[in-house]
């Protein structure tokens, strides 16, 4: 099947059992600043799990555009790529496991045609410490539907994967695995959540490609076994959690579903096929990279598997507004389309053949993503610009490796890792250069260091998804809604011309950047202060209507990222008693309803400086 295939099945199957379909949101998340990308389907529905009304209704499916990074290195492989689609529906407060746990077996065998031979499922052990309950609901279910196939599914508790490598299958169909397997929030186990998460125990779906099992992985094979048997095709998560400010798992007022499953996955189980490159949306792009190439080497393959992910995620992106930089979205896109450079020229192609790359991509993705199209010129004329960019880095790295072999006679772990850093110079192109003179790099010490690097990234990003709007807790909700006041304040003082650009909140401080070409005095930051604590002393009311886009842009709703909102849009206005209005602000929440909880507390900017060319940031507290 092709993936265009699965997605419209899928799409048809959840509009039969009465749900609506919505657009993927953008890569760019809206309104958050937990990640930088869009890495799952249910990311722009947290404040309907939370229990907003959605406005289609409690039960929703899309297919969502995604980019996740963390396994770059893995990309080549079978089963690994930057950019993917997420098939997802969810139900807010509407049905739960007994109608999900069918319908997405339905959907498997019955609709794409999957062997249930070849379906295994896992489910959550429990949690004694925190004290959440083992998942018997969700197996039962999953061994009756088993059952009306004809197989009588075996029930056997893993809880780890170490356990699962020393026990085996033991002829099992549904697993049982701990809270690092089958529980999800976005910040990973019960224990590493922060207060106000969503979490819930969830039910996963493997496909056994009936490979031989490797055993440099482990003694036995299981579900979870990274060998290449089984692939994850998609997980069904039970979002009924929420962790109170005691630090303990309180039930939410409604039941959520979110599924979200591998769209690319699910056409290469459709076709019993492991490799994922082998299905038509990056065999198509992996055709045209040949017929540019000019070169064989055994290294071929995985260059062009390289290539054609890296291509059709950067044309995602460009199109969903990122440009190619050294800062969050901007260096991730960098990083994509100079690695795809390099690799292209590695196997014959010639200056400013890889932007012949682009057009395929946008021919495969217009017609379920149309907008892709009409920025055909700009995505071709980035692609070409970083290309120049990327060939003057090359020449400036070279420059510096030659003089690195001259002063030293070698290139150290440590010197590949300068190039790297300092001058773009990937590790690929060093370990080619020192090879034609003879020599070696220690792999060794760059893979230390880059190791340090990593971690280094990883802590960043940790500590801006813990200081995220992911926290829903009341200091950073009323944070959230200060900085909705800040903004209004600054373009009262200010202009039409500040407009937010980005936020980062915790229950510590706001971290607010605007656009504005100038330092912001003391003395306008002293009354935007005062307009902030005016509406708290006035005990301001916060007030939710939903509008057409349109409607929100014709009354003067202030508002940025529009493009990325769907075309009924939440509009949060801030007023007090006397219809004093303070801040009328597309957002998607979560905001406090009444300022008065606040009333004893002062908003306090703190600094204020540049943050990039022609955009400043504040960085304020409420005590």
């Amino acid at each position: 099947m092709k993936v265009s295939e699965v997605r419209k099945k899928y799409l048809e199957f959840c509009k039969k059992n009465n749900h609506v379909i919505v657009p993927s949101d953008s890569l760019i998340p809206s309104n958050d600043s937990t990640t930088l990308f869009t890495g799952s389907g249910m990311q722009p529905q947290i404040p309907f799990l939370l229990g907003e009304e959605h406005p289609k209704g409690k039960r929703i499916a899309n297919s969502q555009k995604c980019i996740r990074v963390e396994d770059i290195d893995e990309v080549g492989d079978n089963r690994h790529t930057t950019f993917f689609e997420m098939l997802g529906n969810w139900s807010f407060g509407d049905y739960f496991k007994k109608e999900q746990l069918t319908w997405i077996f339905e959907f498997l065998v019955d609709e794409i045609k999957l062997d249930p031979e070849k379906i295994y499922v896992t489910c959550f052990i429990g949690d004694k410490s925190n004290d959440i309950p083992q998942d018997f609901e969700s197996a039962e279910i999953w061994k009756e539907l088993f059952k009306e196939k004809g197989i009588d599914a075996k029930i056997v508790e893993l809880g780890t994967e170490a356990q699962g490598y020393k026990k085996g299958m033991n002829d099992g169909r549904i697993f049982y695995y701990g809270a690092q397997k089958n529980w999800w929030s976005r910040s990973g186990r019960p224990d590493q959540m922060p207060v106000g998460e969503l979490g819930g125990p969830d039910s996963e779906i493997f496909y056994d490609f009936g490979t031989k099992h490797d055993t440099s992985f482990g003694m036995h094979c299981h579900p979870n076994c990274d060998c290449g048997r089984f692939m994850e095709l998609g997980n069904s998560v039970f979002m009924e959690y929420i962790k109170n400010e005691k630090g303990l798992f309180e039930l939410l007022p409604q039941k959520n579903v979110d599924f979200g499953g591998g769209l690319e996955r699910l056409a290469a189980a459709s076709n019993d096929d492991p490799d994922m490159y082998n299905v038509d949306a990056l065999k198509n792009i992996i055709e045209n990279i040949e017929k540019i190439s000019k070169v064989d080497s055994k290294e071929k393959v995985f260059k062009c598997r390289v290539i054609a992910d890296h291509m059709r995620g950067a044309v995602h992106m460009i199109s969903d507004g990122v440009e190619p930089s050294n800062k969050e979205q901007g260096y991730v896109l960098r990083r994509l389309l100079r690695r795809a450079i390099f690799y292209a020229t590695q196997i014959g192609f010639e200056h400013g053949d890889i932007s012949k790359l682009v057009p395929p991509v946008i021919n495969y993705y217009e017609k379920a993503y149309p907008s892709i199209k009409e920025k055909e010129e700009k995505i071709i004329s980035e692609v070409k610009e970083e290309e120049d960019k990327f060939q003057k880095t090359l020449e400036h790295g070279l420059k510096k490796l030659e003089k690195m072999l001259k002063e030293d006679g070698e290139i150290s772990g440590k010197d590949a890792f300068i190039l790297f850093t300092t001058y773009g110079f990937p590790i690929e192109m060093t370990l080619e250069v020192v090879k034609d003179k003879g020599l070696k790099v220690d792999e060794k010490m760059y893979n230390i260091e880059f190791e340090k690097h990593r971690e280094l990234s990883r802590t960043a990003s940790a500590g801006k998804f813990k200081g995220g709007l992911a926290d829903s807790s009341e200091q950073t909700t009323a944070l959230h809604t200060c900085t909705h006041l800040m903004l209004a304040g600054l373009r009262k003082e200010l202009g039409d011309e500040v407009h937010q650009v980005g936020s980062n909140i915790t229950a510590q401080r706001t971290r607010f950047d605007f656009t504005y070409s100038k330092k912001v005095e003391r003395d306008v930051l002293d009354r935007v202060e005062e307009y902030v604590n005016d509406a708290i002393k006035n005990s301001a009311k916060v007030c939710l209507n939903k509008m057409s886009k349109e409607e929100a842009k014709k009354s003067g709703v202030e508002g940025s990222f529009w493009e990325k909102y769907p075309d009924t849009v939440n509009v949060y206005t801030v007023e007090d008693k006397k219809g004093n209005v303070y801040s009328q602000e597309l957002c998607g929440g979560p905001h406090l309803d009444d300022l008065s909880v606040i009333k004893d507390k002062k908003f306090k900017i703190l600094k204020e400086k540049s943050s990039s060319s022609g955009v400043r940031r504040i960085k304020a507290v409420l005590n």
